[in-house]
């Protein structure tokens, strides 16, 4: 059977619906759904996603060839249907082409708007309309689209403005005026002649005027947008696969550029920055619907009590706010009621938050597309809880809406109330997306990339901005903008990144060339701090203190949420008492890492630790570390602590010894002293330790088997901090891990030094203490002799840094000269550091726990490298059956969701 490439809607008909958003992409999938549950929608046709995965591997040619017929079919049923022509003078049809991913990924792809006009048309459509700036007005924005996007009419630096707005620019100052709004018939055809010209010097090539040639070229400009350069960066960091490709919809015109009775907006059924249940959004009288996206007028409020709330912010009397920016509620009461109406029915139908696009033409209500809305970590959490309570929802789905990784935002710093309060407002402009954030200014992507590459935090300051800015907004702490509300693409984008946002801020007056920015006189310069506050719209000269978050009721009642149906275990990495504390609070149920190493680098506990490395004999080995037990013993002592009634798994000393010593002159002088040696005795000794591959060569097990003095120092200490809390009353659950084994007998060496040196201690003090002694899986022979090394070890930790690093033979720390180029040719889909490769070293993970609890049935298995805390991982872990993932404190209530869904997905 031949493919079907095209699927028609319209007039409460569609050949699609919801659950075809792989075919029909997130937009074409709803507006078909929404034609079929009765929401008023213009009629059009969607071309499927499949057909820009031909349009790569055929051509341009060849896909618009098999295309042809049935676009040309499907343009007859949207003529029918709305009683006009495409291409016709005296009654002219005009459309609109835009994409439509599976997954939203707003801004970054390509639309065009009034398509189908050109010289004669635009009078035609003036005669129909009796409304000749409205056709005019229609036939600028559409030259401007379309050399845009279609004739690759860009900035040639990144210090101008796009080429288009400067020619509107001139005309707007010639005329001595400040809105776009504000120009006549004569200005605008004056704009349409100054484009055209614009496009023929910068490209070679009249402007189409052929309807079908507009439209062949509009359909494959968002086929080529799959493509661009900031699609392809919004995919990699949103993991939404190249092979997906976009569709297109193609939907008749409705214009809200008709006059006083015509607007457009956009609108969320809930707030999408903090979750309220409250319906909000912007419009705009007698505009089309980029102009709200783009920030280039300033949206009004759709509701009475949004736009109350927004005059209150910007400082706006009451008496102000009504003569100047009413509220749809207030200024077209009856479309208020329809559209009210028709978000609660999506909401109710969708059961989510929808993030809606409407026009109003001539006092008639249309909607352009429903999906779910993008929201901040904050949002998600509390709008899953509340469908929860409403009972749109049950406890898995609630569950399941959660992204983990989104919770992040949550758990960071947040002002300090009293250093915000010192602080010097320099400007305020609208709360696009929550959070604090402090910086340098930067005004350009590439530069953001390039300082925040050399360690510097940024905030991005723009006028406004643009998919391509995406690069720059990934990487900079918060970003700011002089124009825009909160539904333009700064604020969009911001949110769904998690990023702090401040739009709209009209006192900015920004100098690209000279890489400045004044507010009444206060002039900042690239590279100067300043602090924004996304939950309040306020930002500050210098930098503010941050502290830490404070969780809602909701975060919590998700967590036990979680806890309800979880299977995996979370525990944390944590080497201070500090880092346990928090971890504890977020709700890990004990330690996997404790790192002892760390505990080594301050003040006088190097300088034994040195002198200990640097001794010539056993004895003089002991002698150090008789001055470093009493510190080791201390820290145990707070860890254990924080840790009360958990387990916690301390691992022995790991690193090669050369860490420790000293590289610099000053601190090998300092040690000859301590040491009554020469300098020159010192050098020789650290040169001795150097090796030409330290992360194989001697350290972990091989360190404690071939000097055990350390083993049993470490052993003493961790037991020995555990017997004082015991009599404190405290109970401690040491859990002693062997790092680095790779043969039984290896394992076996330090299990009698541990196990000795225990009962020597118990000797001692006339008391004892339970523990258990197991090893770090980090070396393939382990994984592969792991029934053998079960037969001793009682637990097993599995160390997928380490693992990962020597199963692909890629060193953890020089992998950055060829990691870009492998994801880039897609050689590797992903950094195998940070997502754990499950059909690799994910096996060895598998085999290992199956051999071990052959052998020994109530083996514990958990893992402890950076892959604790990242969702794909965790649900891997879950899969393969063991008891804990460990990861570090911040992403413990990650790891928490993550592990709940594993086990929902079962």
């Amino acid at each position: 059977m031949e493919r079907k490439r095209v699927y028609t809607f319209g007039n409460g008909k569609a050949e699609g619906k919801a659950d075809m958003r792989n075919l029909l992409g997130g937009k074409g999938a709803n507006l078909a759904e929404m034609n079929l549950i009765g929401v008023p929608v213009p009629p059009g046709f969607t071309i499927t996603t499949e057909v820009c995965i031909e349009y790569y591997e055929l051509g341009k040619d060849k896909v618009v060839e098999l295309l042809k017929a049935d676009v040309e079919k499907a343009i007859a049923n949207i003529e029918t249907l709305m009683n006009s022509k495409f291409g016709d003078v005296a009654n002219p049809l005009l459309v609109s082409v835009r994409s439509g991913a599976r997954a939203s990924m707003p801004g970054m792809m390509d639309t065009i708007l009034n398509l189908g006009l050109n010289d004669e048309v635009v009078e035609g459509l003036s005669r129909k309309t009796g409304n000749a700036r409205f056709a005019w007005d229609s036939y600028r924005r559409f030259v401007q689209m379309y050399g845009d996007v279609v004739l690759g009419m860009k900035p040639t630096s990144k210090e101008d403005i796009d080429p288009f707005e400067a020619i509107i620019e001139e005309v707007k100052k010639a005329k001595g005026v400040k809105l776009d709004n504000e120009l006549d018939v004569e200005d605008l055809k004056t704009l349409v002649s100054k484009f055209k010209a614009a496009v023929k010097a910068q490209t070679g090539q009249d402007f189409p005027t052929c309807a079908y040639e507009q439209l062949w070229g509009a359909i494959c400009a968002v086929f080529n947008s799959w493509m661009n350069e900031r699609a392809i960066l919004y995919r990699k960091m949103e993991g939404i696969p190249d092979e997906w490709g976009t569709a297109v919809s193609v939907q008749a015109m409705v214009f809200g550029n008709m006059g006083d009775t015509s607007a457009t907006g956009v609108c969320f059924s809930r707030d999408a920055g903090n979750g309220e249940d409250l319906f909000n959004g912007e419009y705009l009288i007698n505009a089309q619907g980029e102009d709200v996206v783009a920030g280039i007028r300033t949206p009004q409020q759709i509701t009475k009590i949004g736009s109350q709330r927004w005059a209150e912010r910007a400082g706006i009397s009451e008496e102000e706010r009504i003569a100047k920016y009413p509220s749809m509620e207030e200024a077209m009461p009856e479309i208020y009621k329809q559209l009210d109406a028709i978000q609660e029915k999506l909401e109710d139908h969708y059961r989510d938050m929808q993030d809606m696009e409407f026009t109003v033409q001539e006092g008639k209500l249309w909607f352009l597309q429903t999906r779910n809305g993008k929201r901040t970590g904050a949002a998600m959490v509390k709008i899953a809880i509340d469908l929860l309570h409403q009972g749109m929802i049950d406890e898995k789905t609630a569950l399941n809406r959660i992204e983990p990784n989104k919770l992040d935002e949550l758990l960071h710093p947040v002002f300090d109330k009293k250093a915000e309060k010192q602080a010097k407002v320099w400007v305020k402009g609208l709360p696009a997306s929550p959070g604090a954030a402090t910086g340098q200014i930067v005004f350009f992507a590439d530069d953001a990339a390039k300082w925040h590459a050399d360690g510097k935090k940024v905030v991005m300051v723009r006028i406004e901005t643009s998919p391509e800015d995406l690069a720059g907004m990934a990487v900079a702490e918060g970003i700011l903008t002089a124009r825009g509300g909160m539904t333009s693409h700064a604020a969009v984008v911001a949110r769904g990144m998690g990023k702090c946002c401040v739009s709209g801020a009209g006192a900015l007056n920004i100098d690209y060339k000279n890489k400045t920015v004044d507010v009444d006189g206060v002039t900042l310069k690239e590279g100067d701090y300043i602090s924004i506050n996304g939950t309040t719209g306020e930002v500050y000269v210098g930098q503010v203190e941050t502290k830490a978050a404070e969780l809602s009721g909701d975060f919590a009642e998700l967590m036990a949420l979680a806890d309800k149906y979880t299977k995996l275990q979370v525990r944390t990495n944590a080497d201070t008492p500090h880092d346990a504390s928090i971890a504890r609070s977020f709700g890990a149920v004990g330690i996997g890492l404790c790192r002892t190493e760390h505990m080594f680098f301050e003040g006088e506990k190097i300088k034994a630790m040195r002198e200990m490395i640097l001794a010539e004999d056993a004895e003089g080995r002991k002698k150090a570390l008789a001055k470093i037990l009493p510190y080791q013993k201390e820290d145990f002592k707070g860890i254990f602590k924080a840790m009360a009634g958990c387990p916690v798994t301390v691992r022995l000393l790991d690193p090669p010894l050369h860490e420790f010593v000293p590289h610099d002159l000053k601190g090998q002088e300092e040690m000859a002293e301590t040491m009554g040696v020469s300098v020159k005795e010192i050098q020789k000794r650290v040169e001795s330790l150097c090796e030409h591959n330290p992360m194989l060569g001697h350290r972990g097990c091989r360190l404690g088997n071939t000097y055990p003095e350390i083993t049993e120092m470490q052993t003493r200490a961790i037991l020995g901090a555990a017997l004082d809390l015991k009599k404190e009353g405290i109970e401690a659950k040491p859990e002693i891990m062997v790092p680095l084994t790779g043969i039984l007998y290896e394992f076996k060496e330090q299990e009698k030094v541990i196990r000795t040196a225990a009962e020597e201690l118990f000797k001692e003090v006339g008391d004892r203490i339970e523990f258990k002694v197991g090893t770090m899986i980090e070396i393939p022979r382990a994984a592969l002799t792991a029934d053998r090394i079960a037969s001793s070890a009682e637990f097993f930790s599995f160390g997928t840094n380490d693992l990962t690093q020597m199963t692909f033979g890629y060193s953890r720390d020089d992998i950055a000269s060829f990691l870009p180029v492998y994801l880039e040719k897609k050689i590797l889909k992903v950094d195998p550091f940070q997502v754990l490769d499950q059909n690799g070293v994910g096996q060895l993970v598998r085999m290992a726990t199956e051999k071990g609890r052959a052998i020994r049935p109530d083996l514990k298995c958990g893992i402890c490298g950076e892959h604790g805390g990242e969702p794909s991982s965790v649900k891997f872990c879950h899969k393969v059956g063991l008891n804990y993932v460990s990861c570090s404190p911040f992403r413990v209530p990650i790891a928490r969701i993550a592990a709940a869904q594993a086990a929902l997905e079962d």
